[in-house]
């Protein structure tokens, strides 16, 4: 913390410790009653890594009853995606029709392993234990990473953060240390890291463009069975006219259709599950000996280059694992574990073996392995529970998407975007209008484009495999740096599934002229929409952090006295968690006035999936009292609600009245607490000294609810960014074109909170970058 800060007064709120003296007298005070009273203590030191923050709330864990029903809900959420791939995987493996019948053990082993490996072994039972305090996702492995290492390029990081209940540090080991060190000196690995996420969060983004075309197109592709008549254009329209549908209910919320969503994919995985079984006896039960990975060598040995080019689709057998761990934070680690390991696995196994078997007795079929499987009675109830499931898994991937960029967002990685919190009752769901139609559009044009699941097979499997890649990748950062895993296991992981992850991605990479470029040039695009937001935004921060006003240049502006003091109260928004951003400065020059209560907001971004709405503001006072001056940092998860239902102004104003009441009595304390024997005398002006407390605090009290009755004006930086004199031409580009055509083309910083026009105020300023 800035030493020009010293003077402040910092009030910190430890929810672990609460002092029972203190806890006595400060309760007494109306405003805090009924309020569970913290402890408070000076914290004016960075060096936090060191420190260990436990749970505050230890609560009792979820009853098994309860994770049973989570385990089931999951079903409809997490696995539509996974769930559905048994419709495309064989037909996009074998593209050229199968050449030797030992070939289908091959494929058939590989699929056994691959599921095995990635979602079981990997994702089951190591990246789920890498949950941020619940949620999953990329953004929860790098707000990890960041949490536990200074590799965020944004200087923003308080002492007090680390109060927060759920920011937990602990004491690196000695090789932890030295991962640590090397993450915070070197630039490029801090840009890497970044990168990194950019990237895995794009790809996650184009999986939810690739999910509804493929899905929808392979199962609306089965009506050829039952009307030899229809054409390939026709089904195209067909799926086209689903997938507006589905883009169009967007709006209406996940909630309002989520509580079928279980049942129809339960019934799903019953149908393939059961199919397998029949194929399985009715075609060839020798399929079983594909247990054996000699299959695998044997196909490698036949076919060598082909086969290793058909590995592109071996690996849609797992598409949509990702889900497994972006979800998490709706379920329940164990809750996943057990829909995973009891009813997804067993079934999808069971489909692949029968789809298997009877490839076996009709090598000519693999073109359309599913509907050729399927029983002729079972026909038209499997085909429209096909659909249902398609567009369930498509579902799942376009709320995915809201949610992913709305943490990008709230990291400053992402152009802000109008976002709708569709449900009251879960505030996860989201939907987000502009990136909801930009979606559809995407959808139809690869849908029309492509026509059929081969090429978009091709363009889906190198989205699952890089984020599987950068999942992993992360995961052994977190190994060696929080977990301190044996060094033996890790190098253990990298080599087992290190390498087939890799060996899948240069087989997906293989195919990039075959409709593979297209999640890389969506990629590319999203990258460059992220990094030139993200670039610009630190560059403003930086440049705020450089030119901010002094507490000592406060006191003197607020002291003087040409300025007029109007009643009412006034917030000054600013991202600058130290110190007092330049608009102020350029403010009181145009404008020599100010209200009696100003309020510096700062809106934070923690490394952290959740802050507790009780920890959310930290509130500080600028000396001296006598000008009602005081800065509030509002800190925010990558996933909390920033639109909340109670208006944001009403929220702020109670809780600095909560401060100044504990400010009031932690002085008194501590004033109490510096004396030693007490004598009767004494005891009598404590009593007098703390009549005198409550007098003074009702006084300030009443200044910041008279200044809230006569108005509350949000001052609102509207800062203009330009390129420097002298700058290069690709700064130029970048500051000049770039964002500010993002910017003039996208929400402004007040739509972030509900901000009533009639009382803001906007403070324009040139900033040269």
């Amino acid at each position: 913390m800035a030493l020009e800060e010293k003077e402040e007064a910092i009030v910190v709120v430890n929810m672990e410790n609460i002092q029972q003296q203190q806890q006595e007298h400060v309760s007494d005070h109306p405003i805090l009653q009924g309020q569970k009273q913290p402890s408070f203590r000076r914290n004016d030191s960075l060096e936090i890594e060191a420190r260990t923050t436990s749970h505050a709330r230890h609560s009792k864990g979820p009853s098994t009853a309860m994770i049973l029903q989570l385990a089931f809900q999951s079903l409809g959420i997490v696995y539509g995606d996974i769930g559905t791939s048994p419709l495309y995987v064989y037909s996009s493996t074998f593209t050229h029709g199968i050449k030797h019948n030992d070939d289908i053990l091959g494929v058939l082993s590989l699929i056994f392993y691959t599921l095995t490996l990635i979602p079981l072994l990997k994702y089951v039972f190591f990246v789920l234990r890498a949950t941020d305090n619940g949620d999953g996702g990329t953004f929860a492995l790098y707000s990890l990473i960041c949490r536990y290492a200074r590799v965020g390029l944004i200087p923003n990081r308080q002492a007090e953060d680390a109060d927060v209940s759920n920011y937990q540090l602990e004491l690196p080991n000695k090789r932890a240390s030295k991962l640590k060190s090397m993450l915070e000196n070197n630039h490029f690995m801090k840009l890497f890291l970044l990168f990194a996420t950019m990237l895995g969060t794009s790809m996650v983004i184009g999986d939810g463009v690739l999910t509804p075309c493929i899905s929808v197109l392979s199962a609306v592709g089965g009506i050829k069975e039952a009307a030899n008549q229809i054409t390939e254009n026709q089904i195209v329209l067909i799926s086209v006219a689903i997938l507006i549908g589905l883009f169009m209910v967007q709006r209406f919320g996940t909630d309002k259709v989520g509580y079928s969503f279980a049942p129809i994919i339960c019934i799903w995985f019953a149908f393939i599950g059961g199919i397998g079984v029949y194929n399985f006896i009715k075609h060839d039960t020798s399929v079983i000996k594909a247990i054996n990975p000699k299959y695998i060598v044997d196909y490698f040995t036949r076919n060598k280059k082909d086969a290793w080019i058909s590995l592109g689709g071996v690996v849609l057998a797992i598409t949509g694992t990702e889900a497994l761990f972006a979800d998490v934070g709706h379920f329940t680690v164990r809750s996943i574990q057990i829909s995973m390991c009891s009813v997804t696995y067993p079934a999808l196994i069971l489909a692949y073996v029968g789809q298997a078997s009877f490839l076996r007795k009709n090598n000519d079929l693999v073109g359309d392995t599913f509907y050729k499987s399927i029983p002729d009675s079972l026909y038209w109830p499997m085909f429209v529970i096909a659909v249902l499931a398609a567009i369930i898994a498509s579902q799942a991937m376009i709320s995915g998407t809201f949610s992913i960029i709305q943490q990008s967002l709230s990291l400053g990685c992402f152009p802000r975007v109008r976002i709708v919190h569709t449900s009251a009752k879960y505030e996860g769901q989201v939907y987000i209008p502009e990136v909801n139609y930009i979606l559809m559009i995407a959808c139809i044009a690869i849908t029309v484009g492509f026509k059929n699941t081969t090429k978009i097979g091709n363009a889906y499997g190198i989205a699952v495999v890089f984020v599987m890649t950068l999942t992993s990748a992360f995961l052994v950062l977190i190994m060696i740096m929080i977990w301190k895993t044996h060094i033996l296991l890790i190098l253990t992981y990298v080599l087992v599934i290190g390498s087939v992850e890799l060996v899948y991605l240069s087989s997906v990479l293989y195919k990039f002229e075959q409709g593979g470029y297209l999640p890389l040039a969506f990629a590319a695009i999203l990258m460059f929409i992220m990094y030139v937001w993200n670039n610009v935004y630190q560059r403003k921060y930086y440049y705020e952090l450089d030119h901010k006003i002094s507490p000592e240049k406060l006191r003197e502006v607020a002291c003087d006295t040409s300025l007029s003091r109007l009643p009412g109260l006034a917030m000054f928004y600013s991202e600058l968690v130290q110190g007092i951003p330049p608009i102020f400065k350029h403010y009181v020059a145009n404008i020599p006035a100010l209200h009696s209560v100003l309020v510096f907001v700062s809106i934070k971004s923690l490394p952290i999936s959740k802050v507790p709405t009780e920890e959310r503001f930290l509130f500080r006072r600028v000396q001296p009292k006598e000008l009602n001056v005081f800065r509030c940092a509002v800190r925010y998860g990558y996933t909390d609600v920033r639109n909340e239902q109670e208006p944001f102004e009403k929220i702020l104003v109670e809780r600095l009245k909560e401060f100044i009441v504990k400010e009031y009595y932690c002085s008194q304390k501590l004033i109490q607490d510096g004396k030693n024997d007490e004598s009767e005398d004494d005891k009598i002006d404590e009593i007098s000294d703390g009549e005198r407390v409550q007098e003074e605090i009702e006084k300030e009290i009443e200044v910041v609810e008279k200044a809230s009755r006569a108005g509350i004006v949000h001052l609102i930086g509207e800062n203009e960014v330009i390129a420097s004199k002298g700058a290069g031409i690709a700064k130029r580009i970048l500051i000049d074109y770039a964002y500010n055509f993002l910017k003039k083309n996208l929400r402004q910083s007040e739509k972030l909170f509900d901000i009533p026009h009639k009382h803001m105020v906007k403070v324009g300023m040139t900033y040269e970058l």
